[in-house]
């Protein structure tokens, strides 16, 4: 049974690749925009939706303490092997592009 979430949309996927260290929202906004060189603008609203969703698969964890201002995530164990999943599957396109014809030759 495929994960859910799979595939990973952009947005959700460049969230995912920040949060390998630990980050606050404003701080993901700003990784993201620099990753994407600029393609990439999350707005709170959208951030806030898709950080909610990734929690609720246990993709990332809330790893600052309750009373903090500032909420700081980080990927979980199981986001980074969904991440590798992601890795996997985006490489095999890729190979599908470099070939031309869709052969693994």
């Amino acid at each position: 049974m495929r994960p859910k979430l799979l595939p990973l949309s952009e947005t959700m996927h460049l969230i995912m690749l920040a949060l390998r260290k630990p980050l606050h929202g404003y701080a993901i906004m700003q990784l993201v925009n620099e990753m994407s060189d600029g393609e990439v603008n999350i707005a709170a609203g959208t951030l806030y939706g898709a950080l909610d969703n990734l929690k609720k698969h246990h993709y990332i964890e809330l790893i600052s303490n309750p009373g903090e201002r500032r909420k700081v995530y980080q990927v979980t164990e199981l986001g980074e092997e969904i991440l590798a999943t992601e890795n996997m599957r985006l490489k095999k396109f890729i190979s599908l592009y470099e070939n031309g014809d869709g052969s693994n030759e």
